[in-house]
């Protein structure tokens, strides 16, 4: 039985992690996704401060091939004690 879901696989997808802005949140964010995608294309990756500067939000726009991937990779985030969300 096929899992329903919005999308159609394989599509450009946004990963969006947010934490403290005193980790290296970027290099662990990616880490993670990167368990779960190979390639993440030069510029897929942007960091954004929140306003007084005390978070970091991170998205990386990866291919997803799957919803599987995407549970993956978001269980992943979360399970990580330096990840305060993922989106």
């Amino acid at each position: 039985m096929k899992e329903e879901t919005l999308f159609e696989f394989p599509c450009q997808f946004p990963i969006k992690a947010m934490g403290k802005a005193d980790v290296e949140l970027d290099l662990l964010v990616v880490d993670i996704v990167r368990r779960h995608v190979p390639v993440i294309t030069e510029g897929a990756v942007s960091a954004r401060p929140s306003k007084d500067g005390n978070f970091m939000a991170i998205t990386i726009i990866i291919e997803a091939s799957s919803k599987q991937q995407l549970d993956a990779i978001y269980q992943d985030l979360t399970d990580h004690p330096h990840v305060l969300m993922a989106l």
